[in-house]
């Protein structure tokens, strides 16, 4: 794996994979906004988190993931996976998330206001809130977690940098 591990008040993220230079935004930058919507889901969910791993992958990969974990053909924006620990590892959670880098450059255009950046973001932390146990399976939990992970990206972005992305 070529990511490195981080801890965040107890949740280690290792952002794995790369990013590519038109999405406009460092990996620091990447994996400090990862390591904050983990905290921010952990909280959410309570419990001990161990690890999650950010696999960032293009639409071939997505696509075989999506299938393969989901039993849908085609890529998607993200793929979240949580795991319980196996014993004799303490309690807690361990999770995955399949980021769909070629997806953020796509989408990004379509949204008036919106740079790649941010939505990659956006995925990183709709991923996130997935672990906590977030539903987006209909109208009202989806528009709950949109309204929670847009809240996160606005409070990640003034309290890291500023505006890191438009």
């Amino acid at each position: 794996m070529d990511g490195r591990r981080q801890k965040h008040n107890g949740v280690r993220v290792v952002l794995a994979g790369t990013i590519p230079g038109a999405l406009g935004v460092s990996r620091p930058r990447v994996a400090a906004a990862a390591r904050f919507f983990a905290e921010m889901s952990r909280r959410r969910a309570g419990g001990v988190w161990h690890e999650v791993v950010v696999h960032l992958v293009g639409d071939e990969e997505s696509g075989a993931m999506h299938r393969a974990i989901m039993g849908i053909a085609g890529a998607t924006d993200v793929i979240t996976q949580a795991y319980d620990a196996i014993p004799p590892e303490a309690p807690g959670l361990c999770g995955e998330l399949f980021v769909n880098v070629d997806q953020a450059l796509r989408a990004a255009p379509r949204r008036r206001g919106w740079s790649p950046a941010k939505e990659l973001l956006l995925y990183i932390a709709h991923g996130m809130d997935h672990l906590s146990g977030a539903d987006d399976r209909d109208s009202a939990g989806y528009m709950s977690m949109r309204r929670r992970e847009l809240a996160w990206i606005r409070r990640h972005d003034a309290r890291e940098f500023g505006k890191i992305c438009t």
